[in-house]
């Protein structure tokens, strides 16, 4: 079982967006029972709530459900545990580099180093700016995780 955690900083837009995007991925492909996905914020704003209305309303015109995704915070046990532990931006990355066992640290990755592709380094947070944010969150984050399965499948 390969274990893959998302996190951004609230956990209510970027990282819940990429856990859905994912886990549709990880199903098409018929690897839910080789691959355990989560996601989870550095900061403890919104704990137990639902992913921000418009994340879950740009993902529902792709046939991704997020209603059912909660708020949590990132563990020290999930830097242990979790395979691939994914930040959106640098921010959090070195937030969760600062706490993070050097033994572990490998694990530590932006998302978009699978979308090498791509022009920017980090999934900007679309909570403060308008609806067109949560498109380009979405398409960043789906050409990531199709680059992530990638990888992770040739350890299949």
């Amino acid at each position: 079982m390969i274990k893959v955690l998302f996190v951004c900083m609230g956990n209510i837009c970027r990282s819940p967006t990429a856990e859905g995007v994912f886990t549709q991925l990880v199903q098409q492909a018929g690897l839910s029972k080789q691959i355990q996905i989560d996601s989870a914020g550095t900061h403890d704003y919104n704990i137990g709530n639902p992913p921000d209305l418009r994340s879950q309303q740009a993902a529902h015109q792709r046939g991704i459900d997020l209603s059912t995704l909660r708020a949590r915070q990132v563990t020290l046990a999930d830097l242990l545990e979790f395979d691939y532990v994914l930040t959106m931006d640098k921010y959090n990355y070195q937030i969760l580099n600062s706490i993070c066992p050097l033994e572990h640290e490998h694990k530590l990755h932006l998302l978009l180093d699978f979308a090498p592709e791509l022009s920017t380094q980090e999934v900007p947070d679309p909570y403060k700016g308008g609806d067109n944010g949560f498109e380009q969150v979405l398409d960043l984050i789906e050409t990531a995780c199709k680059g992530l399965l990638n990888e992770i499948r040739q350890q299949f």
